[in-house]
């Protein structure tokens, strides 16, 4: 299930080139707070992993990047998807989006215009797929020094579509707490260029991440999972958020940061 929320400001908000934890943290700060603390504190669990199982995609709007200021400027309106499997979540962000009167984003004053619903839709074994946020994958490898070194894969490398299904199927088991019936997933690039890599910083951590097309094949079901939790690792950091190819963003035009 996902919900796109339109929003509108009296003046265009001015946020800096790192601001997907500001994103964040718009949305940890409208939901229900018990519902925020288990996410944020536990989520859900398998093996050591803890997963927040959300995503969202980044802002979508009239963008323009100043450099003087080094901030990007979004005019009134933009939007933003938001996506859960989590059976309260999306009703509990709605409900208080809708509720205040105003928002905060970066000291910027932002109304909610309209939350359309989408539910998930019916997946078959094969879909083309496009990036709203970028998707990552990554291992932490150790150097000859033994030194920690974090390696993001690219989509052209085998490891990318194979540790893409393993955090897939992770989630599957920390969710429905049992196995899929169908373990079949893969995932290949489209037309996928250096253009569509894209650097991301948040918090200080410098993640590695890609846009544009994608071919799904596999389980449905694992498919579904993926469009309601996001692909990839770094979901509630914003990553791995998609929808289906061709559909485009009705609202916002093509524009998104």
């Amino acid at each position: 299930m996902r919900i796109e929320a339109s929003f509108r400001s009296e003046k265009d908000v001015l946020l800096p080139v790192a601001h997907n934890h500001l994103v964040q943290a718009l949305i940890y700060n409208h939901i229900d707070e018990k519902l925020a603390n288990f996410l944020h504190d536990e989520g859900f669990v398998v093996g050591k992993r803890h997963f927040k199982l959300f995503t969202f995609s980044r802002l979508s709007g009239k963008v323009s990047f100043i450099s003087k200021l080094k901030k990007f400027k979004i005019e009134s309106p933009f939007g933003l998807v938001i996506s859960s499997p989590v059976e309260s979540f999306l009703p509990s962000l709605a409900e208080n989006f809708l509720r205040k009167e105003n928002l905060n984003l970066n000291g910027s004053k932002i109304f909610v215009d309209s939350i359309n619903v989408h539910g998930t839709p019916s997946f078959d074994s094969e879909v083309e797929i496009k990036m709203l946020s970028p998707m990552t994958v990554y291992s932490t490898l150790e150097t000859k020094d033994g030194r920690k070194k974090t390696y993001y894969y690219k989509p052209f490398e085998d490891e990318f579509s194979e540790l893409i299904k393993q955090n897939l199927l992770k989630k599957y088991r920390a969710f429905y707490k049992q196995e899929p019936k169908d373990l079949n997933f893969s995932i290949a690039p489209i037309g996928i260029t250096s253009k569509h890599r894209k650097i991301v910083d948040y918090k200080g951590l410098v993640i590695e991440g890609w846009m544009g097309k994608y071919k799904l094949e596999g389980n449905p079901e694992l498919i579904k999972l993926g469009y309601d939790t996001g692909l990839g690792a770094k979901n509630s950091q914003g990553f791995g958020c998609f929808e289906t190819a061709g559909k485009g963003n009705r609202n916002f035009g093509k524009v998104s940061i």
